[in-house]
């Protein structure tokens, strides 16, 4: 199993719009996503600092994403 990546809230945006997640709405400094095809709703604190390793992990367990995907 790799490592995970320590990544930036841009960068794990981009993953997601790659893997088929459109932006629904933003509350204040939160992203939320909607994947139409797998019906899942994500949402990403949008921060300057990197994302915390619980974050990232709940961010892909919400996504139903691996982390081969992330790296």
């Amino acid at each position: 199993m790799p490592k995970l990546p320590v990544l930036t809230p841009k960068k794990v945006l981009v993953i997601l719009q790659k893997s088929g997640f459109e932006i629904d709405h933003i509350t204040g400094s939160h992203y939320i996503l909607y994947n139409m095809e797998t019906k899942r709703r994500v949402t990403i604190p949008f921060h300057a600092k990197d994302l915390p390793k619980g974050t990232l992990l709940s961010i892909m367990r919400m996504a139903g994403i691996s982390r081969e995907d992330f790296s």
